[in-house]
């Protein structure tokens, strides 16, 4: 299954060491997709999550790397086209990017942020959505 995967996700895998984020991270069946912009969001918050995963810096990168070695990361130049869509049915501005992308691979968005749903064109999986379409 091909995936868009939303900063929340990412942050939540690397704050919790046995979360189901983390686990689902790493299926075989999943290829994972996201704007290079994600790699900016992870470094924004890194002291945040850093504190409440209870991990040393080392640690965080570590995980960041593990994780990061799942997920490929599309340049902005690659679905810019896009943009101007994603921004009339996003409704959450800081997604835009996720969205446009979303657009271009014709793919669904993993993310927790229930707000996205409040839209009808990209397909939105939360990690319990996805956790219940394995079983």
């Amino acid at each position: 299954m091909e995936l868009i995967i939303d900063a929340n996700v990412v942050i939540s895998a690397l704050i919790s060491f046995d979360g189901k984020s983390r686990d689902l991270i790493f299926l075989k069946n999943f290829s994972l997709f996201a704007p290079e912009y994600l790699m900016e969001e992870i470094e924004k918050h890194k002291e945040l999550i850093i504190e409440k995963s209870n991990l040393d810096v080392e640690s965080f990168e570590l995980a960041k790397s593990l994780i990061f070695s799942k997920i490929n990361l599309i340049p902005f130049s690659e679905f810019k086209s896009f943009l101007n869509k994603a921004k009339k049915i996003c409704p959450d501005p800081n997604d835009e990017e996720y969205f446009a992308l979303a657009l271009l691979k014709n793919i669904p968005i993993w993310s927790d942020d229930k707000a996205l749903k409040k839209q009808s064109e990209i397909e939105i999986f939360s990690t319990t959505e996805l956790i219940n379409l394995l079983e």
